[in-house]
């Protein structure tokens, strides 16, 4: 079991130390399979920290290049959201019924037409999930139409009838851990810039990540396709301001360990996508946090990035 730690590790320090590692976590404590909580703590720390150093290192591409390649990466992410469970029900062609998502229900077929709805041709939640795999691979020519076909499907009737109702209409809420719906058009804007940008300055220089990357993915939309999780639902918001804020502090840890500002462009562009989304307060908002406190956390955590970028930078220049 000790082995599934050494994951949290980049492959060239498990291939020098990986060995070095078992056999003191075998000494340390004999007989047992796993260390105590508090020694999992720190190994899983020190390799986020190991696999930060290692991106740093990598002077294939500019910071920014990257930094900006994992803010369109969790844009597209936060796109996809409140359409988990409604893609993975066209995929295998699952009639919802009464769990199907808070809009008219509207066939899984070209030719088909349920009760009350319109017929489409492709759920709009395929889009930002096409996003999201081309940038995973490094191909933000592919991302970026489907990006500006987002903006196409939001902002226009015609996006309605090729894509359904799904993110025209329907309840959601505005808040931290909140899906933030297709109507929304400054998180499909913020995403196209991003993809236009990453596609002018030489994708070849773009980290591919593995397909591996979508596990998470494929899971999050089965958890919620077959026990219907919508996005409305405490549960599903929830979960997602779990999942938002341990992405935050992964950002933190990274920064604070590197004094790199990459992990400050996502974190801002995420910022800036929630914030404008509470300010507007769409029609069908339904508040769950205090706005003040809402607006604190998502603002404070920037100033915090980059004072512990400084401070980890004046730290290596005194050594």
């Amino acid at each position: 079991m000790n082995r599934l730690l050494l994951a949290a590790y980049p492959e060239p320090y498990r291939s020098r130390q990986g060995e070095e590692v078992l056999a003191c976590l075998a000494e340390a404590y004999p007989g047992r399979s796993w260390p105590p909580p508090r020694e999992v703590a720190a190994l899983v720390r020190a390799g986020g920290q190991a696999r930060a150093r290692a991106v740093v290192d990598d002077t294939a591409r500019p910071w920014w290049l990257d930094g900006i390649h994992l803010a369109a990466l969790a844009l597209a992410a936060l796109a996809l959201v409140p359409y988990l469970q409604d893609v993975w029900h066209w995929a295998l062609h699952i009639d919802p019924g009464r769990n199907a998502i808070a809009f008219p229900f509207s066939g899984w077929y070209p030719w088909a037409q349920g009760p009350g709805g319109r017929t489409r041709l492709l759920p709009y939640g395929v889009l930002p999930l096409g996003c999201l795999i081309a940038l995973l691979r490094g191909r933000p020519w592919i991302a970026l139409p489907a990006a500006a076909a987002m903006i196409w499907a939001g902002a226009t009737s015609h996006g309605g009838t090729l894509f359904g109702d799904e993110g025209k209409a329907g309840l959601s809420y505005y808040g931290l851990g909140a899906p933030i719906t297709a109507r929304d058009l400054v998180l499909s804007g913020a995403l196209c810039a991003a993809c236009a940008v990453l596609a002018l300055c030489r994708p070849s220089r773009l980290r591919r990540r593995s397909y591996r990357w979508l596990a998470p993915v494929v899971l999050a939309m089965f958890i919620a396709g077959s026990l219907h999780i919508i996005y409305v639902s405490p549960a599903f918001q929830r979960g997602l301001f779990v999942l938002e804020a341990t992405a935050l502090i992964a950002a933190w840890v990274a920064t604070a360990a590197t004094g790199d500002h990459r992990w400050l462009i996502p974190v801002a562009a995420v910022a800036i996508v929630r914030t404008q989304a509470i300010v507007v307060q769409p029609d069908a908002f339904m508040q769950s946090f205090p706005d003040l406190v809402v607006l604190i956390l998502l603002i404070a955590p920037l100033p915090a990035l980059a004072i512990a970028a400084q401070r980890r930078q004046g730290q290596a220049v005194a050594e």
